[in-house]
């Protein structure tokens, strides 16, 4: 029985990689497609000046010529902004158990990362240099807060910060809901190198500790 739930998250994260890769995949077919357009008109536009040569204006004939209505501009931003979306999109559903280490407490790292990175960062090997307190957050008010967070982080180049979601001591049934969902949402952000609940001192069970990238390799 102990590996049906690692199994679950295994099958359920096989199902959200697919998702996310299928529509990566239509996303950048859309954009192959558009820019194989602009070449085929940008040629069409070239063999045509070339076939008709040097051309003369007409002579004004009097006539009234009507307003030309330019033609709408393509929302170029809007679908950045959604391309950005999606690569940051996180499921609340990911079936991140099976990534996270179970020892005294909770980790997570990166393939690639040595263990070593996790006991440093829970020694407090980096200073943390920012924090995000999602006390009274309901769930899509925290992933957001958090999403938005990190990527202010990375934008200010922060090695090392701290997520408080609590314990979890003040919600039904006394259940820690945002401390299973942060570490899910955590495990889904292509920045976030580690993480791991913090010391007893620095907060313990209602506290986890986050490593983000950099332009370096840890130390």
């Amino acid at each position: 029985m102990a590996g049906k739930p690692a199994r679950q998250g295994l099958d359920g994260l096989k199902v959200l990689h697919k998702e996310l890769q299928a529509r990566r995949e239509a996303e950048q077919a859309a954009q192959a497609e558009a820019r194989r357009r602009a070449d085929e008109a940008r040629r069409a536009a070239a063999e045509f000046r070339a076939l008709v040569g040097p051309v003369e204006p007409l002579r004004p004939a009097g006539r009234i010529e009507p307003r030309r209505v330019p033609p709408p501009p393509l929302p170029f931003k809007r679908w950045e902004d959604d391309s950005q979306v999606l690569r940051e999109s996180v499921s609340d559903d990911y079936g991140a158990d099976w990534l996270i280490e179970t020892d005294d407490t909770l980790s997570f790292r990166r393939h690639g990362l040595g263990q070593d990175t996790v006991r440093k960062l829970r020694r407090g090997q980096w200073t943390v240099q920012s924090q995000l307190d999602l006390h009274g957050h309901r769930v899509d008010e925290a992933r957001e807060a958090l999403g938005e967070f990190l990527r202010q982080c990375v934008k200010q180049e922060m090695r090392c910060v701290r997520v408080i979601h609590g314990k979890g001591l003040g919600s039904k049934n006394r259940t820690p809901v945002l401390k299973e969902k942060v570490r899910r949402w955590l495990v889904q952000k292509e920045e976030v190198l580690a993480f791991v609940e913090a010391r007893p001192n620095d907060g313990g069970a209602g506290v986890v500790l986050v490593l983000l990238k950099s332009a370096a390799p840890p130390a």
